[in-house]
């Protein structure tokens, strides 16, 4: 998809709270969309469509949040053609805690130093925001608007190319599928991608594990099967594995039967059956591919979006630091919980209230412990995680999910990594972050 590129000419609307909401259908599988005045093509007063350009100017739009959020089916449907590429429930648990942005997505009045370039990937949305001036940009980057909008779209496409479950032309989806035990080369970004999720898995015990998506599948939370029915219209079964199946799908999960090599890149199964799902990590792994291009050309006041996996650094067009607010954990509200600054930094959220299901009175969260090969059954319902690099921040979020909010976090202590824990109890939500976090609260 060739992605738009949104001059912002007087953008006025309705400034309530300066909030945009980022929301997806859980039931439904589906992923995040940004329900923000500019994600919606009617919203608008006036559009210019100029041919072979894919440029829209936004002139004058004056939106009231109400009628934002009538319009969100409108923002469903257009994803609802393309979430089948990505969208495995792996890549909701660094998603499914959706992140109310302060100023991110453009609901905020833009000056016309903003360039936005918007489009969809990898089953889900991407936002991308320059501060930067049209004519400083090429002067002293040596670039311009539409070039930097092919470039970041050329870079979504071979990421998704290499490490999507959902495309079986994949380089992913080949190597799952091939039954050998030898060496296998790769491409250098799927070797970067999948040795880091060992390093992760090795940091954690365990609790980060790309080889556990079969026992997702096993539970309800993969892929639809096939068929004739359009996503909306299938009906939900989530049938209880038996422990004949449990222990069958245990036999070819772990970390611990895949190797890596650095040169020449490859990758070797210690099971022919080995399957690795990486969709807790190559969405992080993309946004830091874009922020390293941004960066490279000169530009360094950007806010890089991938389905809720964030990379934030300088500032906003107004010179005001950007603003993240992590959702209150309340399945059908969308309330701001905390507020938190980022520079130079990403942020990753994971959590299980909003993907699970109920059945004889029992909850099962999507989120599986790869050493149970069951759903876990603690009181965290959120984890966010602020790291240097997104991919590490969106793994990392995926593992405290696993290890549970004692376990959890005197490992983030340990390791000194920025967390901040939502556990549900009888009287309410109680909080705890680590003392690093500490530095990215946000002023109230």
């Amino acid at each position: 998809m060739t992605p738009l590129i949104r001059y912002p000419w007087n953008l006025q609307q309705n400034d309530q709270k300066n909030f945009c909401f980022l929301s997806f259908r859980a039931q439904e599988k589906m992923t995040p969309v940004a329900l923000c005045p500019e994600n919606f093509g009617s919203g608008y007063a006036g559009l210019e469509h100029r041919k072979n350009k894919n440029i829209e100017r936004t002139a004058r739009a004056r939106t009231h949040p109400a009628s934002i959020l009538a319009r969100s089916t409108n923002m469903f449907s257009i994803l609802g053609s393309t979430w089948k590429t990505w969208a495995h429930p792996r890549a909701l648990m660094a998603l499914i805690v959706f992140f109310v942005m302060v100023g991110l997505v453009g609901c905020d009045a833009r000056t016309p130093d903003t360039l936005h370039y918007t489009g969809t990937t990898m089953g889900t949305y991407y936002s991308v925001k320059v501060t930067e001036n049209l004519d400083d940009l090429e002067k002293k980057n040596n670039t311009h608007a539409k070039r930097l909008g092919k470039d970041i779209e050329h870079i979504l496409t071979e990421i998704d190319h290499g490490m999507s479950t959902y495309r079986t032309d994949s380089e992913l989806s080949r190597f799952n599928a091939n039954p050998g035990t030898d060496w296998y080369p790769v491409s250098r970004n799927l070797y970067e991608v999948v040795h880091e999720a060992l390093s992760i898995s090795h940091l954690t015990d365990g609790a980060f594990d790309i080889t556990v998506g079969p026992l997702v599948n096993l539970w309800g939370f993969g892929p639809p099967e096939k068929t004739d029915n359009k996503p909306d219209e299938k009906e939900e079964q989530h049938p209880i594995p038996s422990e004949m199946d449990l222990r069958a799908t245990m036999a070819r999960i772990g970390y611990r039967k895949l190797t890596t090599r650095a040169t020449p890149p490859a990758l070797r199964k210690h099971h022919p059956r080995l399957y690795l799902d990486l969709s807790a990590i190559a969405k992080g792994f993309a946004v830091d591919k874009i922020a390293e291009y941004l960066e490279g050309h000169g530009l360094g006041d950007y806010l890089v979006d991938i389905g809720g996996e964030l990379r934030i650094k300088g500032k906003k067009p107004t010179g005001e630091p950007w603003r993240v607010a992590i959702e209150k954990p309340v399945s059908g509200e969308r309330s701001i919980h905390r507020v938190i600054t980022v520079d130079d930094h990403a942020v990753a959220t994971s959590g299980d209230y909003r993907n699970f299901f109920d059945q004889d009175g029992k909850r099962y969260s999507h989120t599986i412990d790869p050493k149970t090969g069951k759903p876990v059954t603690h009181d965290l319902v959120s984890v966010t995680v602020v790291d240097r690099r997104a991919m590490r921040a969106d793994a990392l979020a995926t593992a405290l999910s696993v290890l549970g909010p004692e376990t959890g976090y005197a490992f983030a202590e340990r390791e000194n990594i920025p967390v901040w824990l939502i556990t549900k109890t009888a009287a309410g939500f109680r909080d705890r972050s680590t003392p690093v976090f500490a530095g990215f609260l946000a002023r109230e």
